[in-house]
């Protein structure tokens, strides 16, 4: 009787049961790194405990769950009645108990809370991505709030809450809430001054009735959204809740919910204001100004999650090549392979590395860390994210493939991998923002001067690439059109400032070489092979 065809050999065991944060070198190292001592030991125990959930098979199985199931609109019951409510498969709402659990909207007042926060975060999204804008919203309508202490007073310790209430009711009765935010309109994208949705003023002070509608509006099950429409004094922001005080629904209608190419767990919806009742946040007029703060928190976690999603890349294409066996050999020992592999990993931790710098930079709140933080935070989302994309689709390439089939994950990432490229203002916007910090903003140059000169001395092509640097900067003829090259280059100068500082001696080597030196090609795997790329690759191999 002939044997059996179907037999299984030389397949890669899964990447599962293990602790996704302390099996992350470069993560542990950069949070022991920003971390006062007197917290190491609960601030290590808290992320290795979320690491061993995102990790989890159970937890990874719903992230699957909530991406092959996503949300659908329900516009009227039943009986014909509008009840505009999106309704989310529940591994979605597990997902999103489990990261406010672990503190995803509670930085802002827990010692190293950014800190704490943003490595959460990095972990959290490699489990899935799409529950992060709920969980980044949230977080990051604390500071627009500030600047109405009676409203920062009544919601802040809602959204701060570990506590997931996935009810829609009035908020004072909620244990904790979220939040969601509008801005875009069809007719404007990131001109948000080009905005048409009206905001009248009603007999209580501060109240206002709105109408109009946003193209995009996020999380849009949320108990409350920040949004920006012209009130008699200008551009003004607002909070709009969901549920009223008396409980009954404030006017709240779903158009429809965006098909997008990823995130596909998570909700964006087109909304109509016809007659919403509204707060205002701030003063009339001045509804960037007030909303910045949390623009700038959310561009953070951009640069965050797509460092989330770079590791989680690396370490399932390490992982598969640390196993499977080709041509008489381990795929991760063959040379090529091992260079592909290397050249993934510095993008990853140059990326890891920066983001955590500057959720440091959060945590100290002084004046050259807030300089520091006006020119890094774009120049980061500008670059970081714009690597991502690229990344995941080299990762998914070195499973064969097995990176082209759903089952393995990595379509996922790729799919997802564009997403903060695109949100809180795509590349021209982050670009241009960089650049009117460097021409309106001198002390945010000089504190991105004094952090990247710490490293000056240590590595010749990074003396080289800042000295390039200021020589760009010294000509401004013309500056709009170089906009994204200058962005590129600080980005890149400030991490391989930090890789020098405070690496590994072979991953600094390899990204000054490859970023900063001209020896590497436009193509991932064309490291110079002199590197020590072996103890690169496997800094990166995920230890499970």
């Amino acid at each position: 009787m002939a044997g059996s065809t179907h037999s299984v050999n030389n397949q890669v065991p899964p990447l599962v049961g293990y602790d996704v944060f302390s099996a992350d070198r470069a993560l542990t190292a950069a949070v022991e790194r920003h971390l006062d001592p007197g917290l190491r030991d609960e601030v290590l125990g808290e992320l290795s405990a979320l690491g061993r959930t995102s990790g989890s098979a159970q937890v990874q199985e719903w992230g699957a769950q909530a991406n092959e199931n996503p949300p659908r609109l329900r516009t009227h019951d039943r009986y014909g009645h509008r009840v505009d409510e999106v309704e989310f498969h529940p591994s979605w709402h597990r997902l999103l108990g489990k990261g406010v659990s672990a503190g995803l909207t509670a930085a802002w007042d827990r010692p190293a809370g950014h800190l704490r926060r943003a490595a959460a975060f990095l972990v959290w999204t490699q489990v899935e991505a799409g529950n992060g804008c709920p969980l980044s919203m949230t977080h990051a309508a604390v500071p627009a709030l500030r600047t109405d202490p009676d409203l920062a007073a009544e919601w802040e310790p809602r959204l701060t809450s570990m506590v997931y209430d996935r009810e829609l009711r009035p908020a004072h009765l909620k244990a904790g809430a979220l939040f969601g935010m509008g801005m875009t309109e069809k007719q404007g994208g990131s001109d948000v001054r080009a905005n048409t949705t009206s905001a009248r003023p009603l007999a209580e002070d501060g109240t206002y009735e709105l109408t109009g509608h946003k193209w995009f509006c996020s999380a849009p099950m949320s108990d409350g959204f920040l949004v920006l429409a012209q009130a008699p004094g200008g551009l003004t922001c607002f909070l709009v809740p969901r549920v009223l005080a008396d409980g009954t629904r404030n006017v709240f209608l779903l158009q429809r919910l965006k098909d997008k190419l990823g995130n596909r767990s998570n909700a964006s919806a087109e909304v109509e204001f016809d007659g919403t009742w509204a707060c205002r946040v701030g003063e009339e007029g001045r509804g960037v100004r007030t909303i910045i703060e949390m623009v700038a928190a959310t561009r953070l976690d951009c640069v965050l999650g797509s460092a989330g999603l770079m590791r989680q890349a690396v370490a399932q294409a390490v992982h598969h090549c640390t196993y499977r066996e080709v041509f008489g050999g381990k795929l991760v020992d063959k040379p090529l392979m091992r260079n592909v592999l290397a050249d993934l990993a510095i993008e990853s931790e140059a990326a890891t590395t920066l983001a955590l710098r500057l959720a440091a930079a959060c945590d100290d709140g002084g004046e050259q860390e807030r300089a520091l933080l006006r020119i890094a935070v774009p120049a980061a989302k500008y670059w970081v994210t714009k690597r991502c994309p690229p990344v995941a689709v080299e990762a998914a390439e070195c499973l064969g493939g097995n990176g082209y089939v759903e089952e393995s994950g990595l379509p996922r990432l790729v799919r997802e991998s564009p997403l903060n490229s695109i949100w809180e203002g795509a590349g021209n916007v982050q670009a241009l923002d960089v650049l009117r910090a460097l021409q309106r903003e001198p002390g945010a140059f000089d504190a991105y001067l004094r952090e990247v000169g710490q490293a000056r001395g240590a590595d010749h092509r990074l003396d080289g690439a800042i000295k390039n640097l200021l020589t760009e900067l010294a000509d401004l003829e013309g500056v709009e059109g170089r906009a994204r090259r200058l962005a590129e280059r600080l980005a890149l100068v400030l991490q391989g400032s930090l890789l020098v500082r405070f690496a590994p001696p072979q991953v600094a080597d390899a990204f000054c070489a490859a970023r900063l030196g001209g020896d590497g090609g436009a193509a991932f795997g064309t490291l110079p092979p002199s590197l020590d790329l072996a103890s690169v690759v496997e800094r990166a191999r995920p230890v499970t």
